[in-house]
């Protein structure tokens, strides 16, 4: 394969915009000092107080070590807080603090301005032929992730998006 070749390769586009995408994400949230899988280690927790560190991964489509890498540096930042599961008291649940929701609602608007800022460059009728086919090839090709996105070990569909 020729470097042009490769430069118009779906693999190298793929990687190219997901470059971009974290250096949009890194500059409009600067002041909330966050990365892209901490957010949204942040909004899932929000959205499943309990959450364990094995649910967690499955839901946000991260490997399980790097949900512990996250989660730890969540914790020193006093963002999330861990608990004794209940029934196993080995088994960590997890939520956020009064801090982590204070930064996911600060943070939230910067991040959906990205969200824009990524298609922006599209026409509107173009943005939504992209999701389409975007979730279409995220969702036909899951099984092949090291993360693959699950809820309770099945396949999880995610929400629609416009």
């Amino acid at each position: 394969m020729a470097i042009l070749e490769l430069h118009a390769a779906p693999g190298h586009l793929i990687r190219r915009l997901q470059q971009i995408a974290v250096a949009l994400f890194m500059a409009e949230t600067r002041a909330y000092d966050l990365t892209p899988p901490q957010y949204a280690v942040l909004l899932a927790i929000r959205e499943n107080p309990g959450f364990d560190q094995t649910s967690l991964a499955n839901y946000v489509a991260l490997d399980r070590s790097t949900v512990a890498d996250v989660v730890e540096r969540l914790e020193s930042k006093g963002l999330v807080r861990r608990k004794p599961g209940t029934r196993d008291r080995r088994t960590k649940r997890l939520e956020l603090t009064a801090a982590g929701r204070k930064l996911v609602a600060a943070a939230s608007p910067a991040v959906s301005a990205v969200q824009d800022m990524i298609l922006t460059p599209l026409k509107p009728a173009e943005r939504l032929v992209f999701m389409s086919l975007l979730r279409r090839l995220v969702h036909l090709n899951n099984e092949h992730s090291r993360a693959p996105l699950r809820l309770n070990g099945a396949e999880m569909r995610p929400r629609k998006m416009a």
